[in-house]
């Protein structure tokens, strides 16, 4: 029995500005997921709770996944639509981590005030 291969689906380019625009999107979540980072881990004063630790290793895993998706969107295979789809389901799992991390930081904040 021959091998049956999978037909290959044929490359289909991306339309100019696809990768320049998601590049541009995610340097800018990066430099602020950053500095956000830097100040709710160096700069806010406090004691350290249960929520701010999950919401801070959930800032860090955001930023790991930025960085992976800025490092897949500079890939030449990435101006294909097949493999640029799913770097953006990656910036999309970024986002959603850093918006819950977010989200757990302001509740943390918010309880401290009342304090």
């Amino acid at each position: 029995m021959p091998d049956e291969q999978q037909p290959t689906r044929p490359h289909v380019p991306l339309p100019a500005g696809y990768r320049q625009g998601i590049i541009t999107a995610v340097t800018v979540l990066i430099g602020f997921s950053l500095l956000f980072f830097r100040y709710w881990d160096f700069e806010l004063p406090g004691d350290w709770t249960v929520p701010s630790i999950i919401a801070t290793v959930l800032m860090a895993v955001s930023i790991l996944l930025q960085f992976f998706t800025l490092w897949r969107s500079l890939q030449l295979k990435d101006d294909d639509e097949g493999e640029y789809g799913i770097t953006l389901r990656w910036f999309l799992a970024s986002m959603l981590t850093l918006l819950v991390s977010l989200g757990i930081a302001g509740l943390t904040m918010a309880e401290l005030d009342k304090h």
